[in-house]
């Protein structure tokens, strides 16, 4: 029996390769597999459950499937895909996890995160944040004509893109206190998130634990995922060009 930690696929028709992986990769899944967990921007962009294309729609047939097999599917928004609904979770027939969730994986108690929140230093994010996810400001950006939800969509992610690259390296990584914090308040030894593209095993003290942090890595140049037997955490790293 396995679980298995995915996020920061980025899915998005311009890169055919990662969809392709992926696809392979859900249909070489172990019959054994009991979970997947998605920890958010699984896709580069989410304008709406209303929102269809032929990458989506196949993504969607690959989940079902995986879900038709009683793979427990829990998926975790991400700062990509925010908007992803209850109609998409109908669809593909998983569970939306709020950020932060603590699941019993395998009887192990795991603080799983997609890890945006915890780059603290970001002021200029945190508050963007805040923001985009705000029920009232969703609510109303999907109000908005499909085609001008995709044009915003454009605009926010050229905008994120030019400041990432003029932003100092230590901005875009976790602050190490509000990672203790949150593993306090959650009482958990393992933490696992994404979003950092940093993928790595952390060890860290939090008051008189040792604990461990998995950053998981994202699907820009490798399938990243990390397996869960129950006693070890296995991470998987696979080179896209074998795909």
């Amino acid at each position: 029996m396995s679980c298995y930690f995915i996020s920061d696929l980025h899915l998005e028709t311009e890169r055919p390769d990662i969809t392709r992986a992926f696809l392979r990769w859900c249909q070489d899944l172990p019959t054994s597999t009991q979970s997947l967990y998605i920890l958010g921007d699984f896709f580069e962009v989410w304008v709406g459950d209303d929102y269809q294309n032929e990458l989506i729609q196949t993504i969607k047939q690959q989940l079902r499937a995986l879900s038709d097999k009683g793979i427990d599917l829990a998926v975790m928004h991400g700062n990509r895909d925010f908007l992803l609904g209850q109609e998409f979770a109908d669809q593909i027939g998983c569970r939306m996890l709020q950020d932060p969730t603590v699941e019993t994986i395998l009887g192990k108690q795991v603080l799983l995160m997609h890890g945006d929140s915890l780059c603290t230093k970001d002021l200029e994010y945190m508050q963007f944040r805040q923001q985009i996810r705000d029920p009232n400001w969703q609510a109303n950006f999907l109000t908005k004509p499909l085609e001008e939800r995709l044009a915003i969509a454009q605009q926010l992610r050229a905008a994120s893109q030019q400041k990432n690259s003029d932003k100092q390296t230590y901005l875009m990584d976790v602050t190490d206190s509000e990672v203790v914090k949150v593993m306090q308040d959650h009482q958990v030894d393992t933490l696992i998130h994404g979003h950092t593209h940093r993928p790595k095993q952390h060890s860290l003290q939090v008051d008189d634990r040792t604990c461990t942090r998995w950053v998981l890595g994202d699907w820009h140049q490798d399938l990243w995922a990390l397996e869960f037997d129950g006693q070890t955490f296995n991470p998987h790293v696979i080179p896209l060009a074998q795909f």
